[in-house]
């Protein structure tokens, strides 16, 4: 007869959200583990007779409990709210944008970032794909649920991801670099220098360590939270009833401003910040004091809005599919239509916007002067459609390629996982590193007494810890 044992590791206010289940039948042990409510994964190992197959399972038992898991009831605890964003979205009266190319993702596109060499893009299937600037698809990532955001962090890339967890894409596969507390409905994540910020259904925010560990949490005096912007000074909290500023370490309110309408896509640069209304207004606000400084009106609801560097031009979307550029004083320059749905997100880069959309496109409008005085005109540019039928993709996982000391290339950098005050630590051993500073580093390949090797390790701009980059190995 098969004997189950079940295990959850549940935080509060913290991010942990998991279960563990053994199964032991004759001489085969079946692993499933994953969040809580969700089907997880499942291995299974067959041994030489029913005393090993025992010995094996208590072992991996004992090592979870010790890592703060606890027998549980399956069902007792369920999976975590989610909330998706929806539009209600119209085809644009205006002149079509000149559109330079379009990349089908297949669904819905939340999504964005644009680099100096890729533009990145998540959809609500999970799909995570890179593109040149000129369109051509360079790689594919798969998580588990759908693509909340993607956020740059320094020259890290996060996504945050419907199953809770933001993952870092800066290796050969995503791996989880954060966990959120399964009582909150994420809205919208942003992160900076290593503390991921989260706003929430209920109007709350959130901020967590670069250790993962949660730091403060606050409840606005609105509710349905689209906007966080962390920086060094703090978190810019956009939600029904406005924009609220709180302090970084202690989460106390610095300033709130009011906003026409609520809040539902939020931008910074370094001296302000700027939210788009279900109104039809961004309103810019000075990151100092709040004081607005400047207000751009639109046509309908806006959804999604960016700048150009400084904000000497600001960009906007609204659930019409029509996007629009403003002079620095509010002058609306133009309006033209996507003719691919209403942009979620934006970001403009050396004269074009990137937009997601609706209809899951990634699509390159030619922003320079002369294209949209074209367009007005109705003179366009050849569009490319793009997909990425061929790609397969690369999954998140939580599987580590293993190599003796023997095999430790020249240059890598060696880590090791210890116990510390009840929570799993990483710091570096090699030499010409501070050994006393924690090390940001994958959640869910953390083994107590492990050591890996590290493609690179990076100062974080504070200075206070080291983070991860490039490939990871588990050395033997």
């Amino acid at each position: 007869m098969a004997a189950t044992t079940y295990l959850e590791l549940s935080e509060t206010g913290g991010g942990a959200h998991k279960f563990y289940e053994v199964v032991v039948d004759g001489t085969t042990v079946t692993i499933t583990f994953g969040r809580i409510g969700e089907r997880g994964s499942t291995r299974e190992s067959t041994f030489a007779d029913e005393t090993k197959a025992v010995q094996a399972a208590q072992k991996k038992i004992g090592e979870k409990v010790r890592k703060g898991y606890a027998p549980a009831v399956k069902g007792e605890r369920q999976r975590r709210p989610i909330t998706r964003r929806e539009i209600t979205s119209v085809r644009s009266s205006a002149r079509q944008a000149p559109v330079l190319w379009r990349f089908h993702s297949g669904a819905p596109a939340f999504g964005i970032f644009v680099g100096e060499n890729e533009a990145w893009v998540g959809n609500e299937r999970g799909d995570v794909f890179t593109l040149s600037h000129e369109g051509q698809v360079t790689g594919r990532y798969g998580l588990p649920d759908g693509v909340k955001c993607i956020v740059a962090d320094d020259f890290w890339i996060y996504a945050g991801c419907d199953d809770g967890r933001v993952y870092d894409l800066g290796g050969k596969v995503p791996r989880v670099a954060y966990e959120i507390a399964s009582d909150v409905d994420i809205y919208w994540l942003d992160i900076d220098d290593g503390v991921l910020g989260v706003s929430d259904r209920n109007g709350g925010i959130t901020t967590v360590d670069h250790e993962d560990e949660f730091q403060w949490s606050r409840r606005s005096t609105g509710n349905h939270a689209w906007m966080v912007r962390c920086a060094q000074e703090g978190v810019f909290h956009g939600h029904s009833r406005g924009v609220t500023h709180y302090a970084a370490r202690t989460g106390e309110p610095v300033w709130h401003a009011d906003t026409v309408g609520e809040v539902l896509f939020g931008w910074q640069e370094p001296t302000e910040v700027f939210a788009g209304t279900s109104r039809g207004w961004v309103h810019r606000l000075a990151r100092a004091t709040g004081a607005e400084t400047a207000r751009y009106r639109c046509d309908a609801a806006v959804f999604s809005c960016a700048t150009s560097p400084s904000g000497d031009y600001v960009f906007a979307g609204d659930n019409h599919s029509s996007v629009y550029c403003f002079a620095a004083d509010g002058t609306r320059l133009w309006k033209l239509g996507t003719g691919c749905g209403s942009a979620y997100s934006m970001q403009y880069r050396d004269e074009r916007l990137y937009i997601v959309t609706t209809d899951g496109s990634l699509a390159c409008i030619d922003a320079s002067p002369a294209a949209i005085h074209a367009a007005e005109q109705g003179e366009l540019p050849q569009s490319h459609d793009i997909k990425a039928d061929h790609w397969k993709r690369v999954e998140a996982t939580a599987e580590v390629e293993t190599v003796t000391a023997s095999a430790v290339p020249s240059g890598a950098v060696v880590v090791e996982c210890v116990q510390e005050a009840g929570r799993l630590r990483v710091h570096v051993v090699s030499e010409g590193y501070d050994r006393t500073r924690a090390v940001q580093f994958p959640k869910d390949i953390r083994v107590p007494g492990a050591r890996y090797l590290v493609t690179e390790i990076h100062t974080s701009a504070s200075g206070g810890f080291y983070r991860a980059r490039g490939e990871i190995k588990r050395l033997l």
